[in-house]
């Protein structure tokens, strides 16, 4: 058995920095995290304070030579404060600094969620305390589109609850809003939905009711056969049941995100395209002078003072870090107008390929800043809100010679459904082959895949029957 030993040996290794990596978060966070992150540092580094509605982003940049270096602006700032005060010890504490952070916090409202909705239309109901009970257990028992997970009776007999106040409290909740929750499944949820409309008696009903498969399929010959009606109002009827929602509790789900907001918008001026920030659900923020002059007197208490420089240092990164997050979206947003000016003149039809590479070039940037940059942000545009990320994006040459991206493919696959026969819908070859006819090149597998991004139906699926 060979005896254990010891070697020694040097290897390199890279790691980053504390503020660089404390920078990287902050550039890749989007707007939604980021105010999180701005939130968490004002409750726990004291040394910062909002001034939201005093100060710009741009009064709190730091310098250029603050920016080379946070060691000598710690050094020299401190230093300066800490003499100021051991020659004038005049200065006097006011709480208005921490009113302030205490009113930021309180006036922080979590969204509410399906549950927290229904529960408060719960507390309203005038029930018997036995109803109420299973009402409570019901609620908790809903998913997130305000379904049973559980049919209620079975959830009745486990929790053993009186079959009667089950039978009660899936009637309230029925009732509530948003309407359609309450429901066992989406064919449940539609005709609640209808019945609290009164349309119990109407066509809709009784498709949703008997052959809500065939309408999935739009076998509308067959329902209508069925029925004894005709086709043309069976497509009515199902244009109807359409507009009905197939997912009541969305608007409460906290996975989604309904507010998506633009970190950039550009917008026609009349100087032409012009890209500016956002910043309104970003807080202000500044080092507090208080801090500062705290520092100078600490005296010998060395912890007390280790405390203070080590927070002035991170409220200074993240200030430093917050400007070179904007100033890297804005110039990246300025390079997107010069690349993609015919998409934001004429449309997405006209975007064209580009690499985060050839930004990262012209910004003198790694291609993987660029990719942190642009991740979760959104841009405002003359055509709608847009994700950054997808004016990167791969493309064909044309028969001309000329480019078009990913995402001007499918406009154009778009534009050719939209104009098709209902009667006789396109397949994935005619499209094919109609994009090539105005020199696009595009695989009929590939517009298969771009059919499904779409959310486009096969072609036998899309037919109409009039």
């Amino acid at each position: 058995m060979p005896e254990p030993s010891l070697h020694q040996s040097l290897s390199q290794q890279q790691s980053l920095a504390p503020q660089m990596r404390r920078s990287l978060e902050i550039l890749q966070a989007n707007s939604m995290e980021l105010t999180h992150m701005v939130q968490q540092a004002l409750e726990t580094n004291p040394v910062l304070e909002d001034v939201t509605e005093s100060l710009s982003l741009d009064e709190m940049e730091p310098s250029a030579e603050e920016a080379d270096s946070l060691d000598d602006l710690d050094r020299t700032e401190d230093d300066w404060r800490e003499l100021e005060i051991m020659e004038r010890r005049n200065q006097t504490w006011t709480p208005d600094d921490e009113e302030r952070r205490e009113h930021f916090y309180q006036s922080i409202i979590a969204p509410e969620t399906l549950q927290q909705h229904l529960a408060a239309q719960l507390e309203l109901s005038l029930l018997e305390p036995s109803v109420r009970e299973a009402a409570q257990a019901l609620l908790g028992n809903l998913d997130s589109r305000g379904f049973y997970d559980l049919p209620p009776s079975e959830l009745g007999i486990r929790l053993g609850l009186n079959k009667k106040d089950v039978e009660e409290a899936v009637a309230l909740i029925r009732t509530f809003d948003p309407v359609g929750v309450g429901a066992l499944d989406l064919k449940d949820s539609l005709l609640i939905q209808l019945e609290r409309r009164d349309r119990k008696n109407s066509l809709e009903y009784r498709i949703i009711s008997d052959y809500l498969d065939d309408l999935a399929r739009k076998r509308y010959p067959r329902i209508a056969r069925a029925l004894g009606t005709s086709v043309d109002r069976i497509s009515e009827a199902a244009e109807a049941i359409g507009k009905l929602t197939p997912n009541p509790g969305g608007e409460y789900d906290p996975s989604g995100n309904p507010h998506i907001r633009p970190d950039v918008i550009i917008e026609n001026t009349d100087d032409g395209l012009r890209a500016r920030l956002t910043n309104e659900y970003l807080p202000k923020l500044r080092i507090s002078d208080f801090y500062k002059d705290l520092l100078g007197r600490t005296g010998s208490d060395a912890k007390a003072r280790q405390f203070l420089r080590e927070n002035l240092r991170e409220g200074r990164t993240l200030i430093h870090s917050l400007s070179l997050r904007q100033s890297t979206i804005l110039g990246i947003a300025e390079k997107l107008i010069e690349h993609q000016r015919d998409f934001f003149e004429k449309g997405p039809r006209h975007l064209r390929p580009l690499t985060m590479n050839d930004i990262a070039d012209e910004l003198q940037l790694h291609a993987t800043t660029v990719s942190r940059a642009v991740a979760g942000k959104y841009a405002l545009t003359p055509h709608g809100l847009m994700e950054m990320r997808a004016f990167f994006a791969a493309g064909y040459e044309t028969a001309d010679g000329s480019k078009v991206s990913n995402a001007g493919v499918r406009e154009a696959m778009q534009e050719l459904i939209s104009k098709e026969n209902p009667a006789k819908p396109l397949s994935d070859d005619a499209i094919a082959k109609a994009l090539k006819a105005q020199g696009i090149p595009v695989a009929r597998r590939t517009v298969a895949k771009y059919r499904d991004q779409l959310g486009v139906l096969p072609s036998h699926l899309r037919r109409s029957f009039s």
